[in-house]
């Protein structure tokens, strides 16, 4: 049985290599597309891909298991990619553009939510994954959709409803994740504004 994301995160400080494995199969991809989006080259990718989780490993006890396990394993991994980028170039001073450049690969925050989304949808039943497939990653019509598949356009629709409720509930933590980091934007912008607490 899958372990779900919450559960990885209050069993990973206790290691294991059940539980290690569990974590890279969850993330690795996520992790290496980080540091590809740093380094831009696949095999130092990998290289930092392993770096990020033995360093992960190593410092699996001081985990919160309260907080998100994936956020945090891009966290490590931006560091080492920014770092492996940083010795491959043999840069000791870097125009402050240049690193800001280095330093912000696209998102981390929607690497994650990609990632996490591509995981739901990969949990759904298969006809309800191929609709979904369809109207999104290819933009097809409901009707399009009916057509490929030979279906009638009311079983399309059917799917499609009921896969979204689904993924509704298995993307929940994303939403609640989204919610909790703009909540905490608007608390530090009254906080700098001298404004009173909400």
């Amino acid at each position: 049985m899958a372990i779900d994301d919450r559960e990885l995160a209050r069993r990973f400080p206790g290691g294991g290599d059940a539980i290690v494995r569990a974590v890279y199969e969850r993330y690795g991809r996520a992790v290496y597309t980080v540091a590809l989006s740093i380094v831009r080259d696949q095999a130092q990718a990998a290289d930092v891909l392993q770096s990020t989780f033995l360093n992960a490993w190593r410092a699996s006890a001081n985990f919160d298991p309260e907080r998100e396990l994936g956020p945090w394993l891009y966290a490590i991994a931006r560091r080492q990619a920014i770092d492996s980028y940083r010795k491959t170039a043999r840069v000791e001073a870097v125009e402050s553009e240049r690193l800001d450049a280095v330093e912000q690969p696209p998102s981390i925050e929607r690497t994650w939510e990609v990632w996490e989304v591509r995981l739901a949808v990969d949990l759904l039943p298969a006809d309800e994954r191929d609709v979904v497939r369809m109207a999104w990653f290819e933009e097809l019509a409901h009707s399009e959709i009916a057509e490929r598949l030979g279906v009638p356009l009311g079983t399309v629709k059917s799917r499609s409803h009921r896969a979204h409720r689904r993924l509704a509930t298995l993307l929940a933590h994303v939403v609640d994740a989204n919610r909790s980091a703009a909540s905490s934007v608007v608390a530090d912008d009254d906080r700098s504004a001298g404004g009173p607490p909400a």
